[in-house]
C-alpha cells in the first residue's frame, strides 16, 4: 500500500487556519492525505470581532471558546490539529506601541518553541509545511514569530544533533508560504462586484494601498485549484463566531465571483529537496515521485 502524502501548515493563532489556505487544505484531507494544522498560540488576546458575540461571559471565557471553535472547524475542514501551547501577544497599540506581555509567544527565545514545532514534524511526519512568510502575512508579532520558528524547524527536524530529546529526525521535503491577500486579487473582486451592480467593500482598502509595496502576487509560484471547498473554508470560518462576523467582507464576494475570477489559493515555493517545474498546481508536486518511486 502506497504511503499517504502529509501536510502540516503552521498557524499564529485559532481562526488563521480557517481564512489562510483552508480550501486547500480541506481539498487535499478531501483527497485521502493527512493534513496537519497547528497552531503557535491560543488567541487568548483576541477581541470579540463578532457583535452576535457581544454578551456578557464571552470575554472572561475566551480562552476555552476559542479552544472550541478550533476544535469545530477542524472538524469542518476535515484536518487532524495541534496546539503549541504558547499565549497570544496580542497586537499591540499606540505611539509608541507598548511592550509585549511578559512570557507571550513572541518573546519566546527562538530555540523554546522551535523545539515544540521540531516534536511535532518529527510526531507527524509531513513532506510538505506550510507557514508565513517573513512579513507574517501582516505586522502581528505573532505572525512573525510564527515565520521565524516554522523555518527554523523546517531544517532542525531532519538534523539528528538538533533537539535529540524531540524525537527521530524527519526531513520535509518542500517549503511553502501561503499568499491570499494580493492587490490583483482584491482589484478583481473589486471590479467583478461593481460590474454587477454591487457595492465592493474594497475601495477604501484598494485606495489606501501603498504602491511602493510590491504586490504578494508576485511572489506566487504555486496555485491550488479549490473552488469546490469554498462553502467549506466559509463554513470553518464561520466556527470562530466570536472573531468573525458573517455579515463582514469576509463573505462580501458571491461564490460563483470567487469561482469565476479567482478558483485557487495561492502559495510561494521557498525550499525544495525534490524536483519540480515552476509553476507548480500541487504542493505535492515532485514529492509524490520520490515518496513513491
Amino acid at each position: 500500500m502506497a504511503e499517504r502524502l502529509r501536510l502540516m501548515t503552521v498557524h499564529a493563532h485559532p481562526d488563521d487556519e480557517s481564512s489562510k489556505g483552508a480550501a486547500s487544505t480541506a481539498r487535499y484531507a478531501a483527497e485521502g492525505n493527512d493534513v496537519m494544522v497547528v497552531t503557535c498560540t491560543g488567541g487568548e488576546a483576541g477581541s470579540i470581532l463578532n457583535p452576535a458575540m457581544d454578551r456578557p461571559g464571552v470575554v472572561e471565557k475566551m480562552p476555552e471558546i476559542r479552544r472550541e471553535e478550533m476544535a469545530r472547524a477542524a472538524g469542518i475542514l476535515g484536518v487532524q490539529h495541534r496546539w503549541m501551547g504558547f499565549v497570544d501577544s496580542g497586537l499591540p497599540e499606540g505611539d509608541p506601541p507598548p511592550p509585549l506581555p511578559e512570557g507571550c509567544f513572541a518573546r519566546q527565545p527562538l530555540e523554546v518553541p522551535t523545539a515544540e514545532l521540531v516534536r511535532l514534524v518529527r510526531e507527524f511526519r509531513p513532506h510538505v509545511v506550510v507557514t508565513y512568510d517573513e512579513t507574517g502575512g501582516y505586522p502581528h508579532p505573532d505572525h512573525v514569530k510564527c515565520h521565524e520558528v516554522s523555518m527554523e524547524a523546517f531544517d532542525a527536524s531532519g538534523d539528528p544533533e538538533r533537539f535529540p530529546e524531540q524525537g527521530k529526525p524527519w526531513q520535509p521535503l518542500k517549503l511553502y508560504y501561503c499568499h491570499g491577500f494580493s492587490r490583483r486579487r482584491m482589484q478583481l473582486f473589486h471590479d467583478s462586484l461593481l460590474e454587477r451592480g454591487l457595492e465592493s467593500p474594497y475601495e477604501e482598502w484598494l485606495r489606501k494601498w501603498d504602491g511602493s509595496r510590491p504586490d504578494p502576487y508576485e511572489r506566487v509560484t504555486t496555485q491550488i485549484e479549490c473552488a469546490d471547498y469554498f462553502e467549506v473554508r466559509d463554513e470553518a470560518l464561520r466556527a470562530h463566531e466570536t472573531q468573525i462576523d458573517p455579515n463582514s467582507r469576509w463573505f462580501a464576494v458571491p461564490l460563483d465571483i470567487q469561482r469565476a475570477v479567482w478558483p485557487t489559493e495561492d502559495y510561494e515555493l521557498v525550499r525544495s529537496l525534490v524536483d519540480t517545474t515552476l509553476p507548480e498546481d500541487d504542493l505535492f508536486a515532485g514529492v509524490q515521485e520520490r515518496v513513491h518511486a
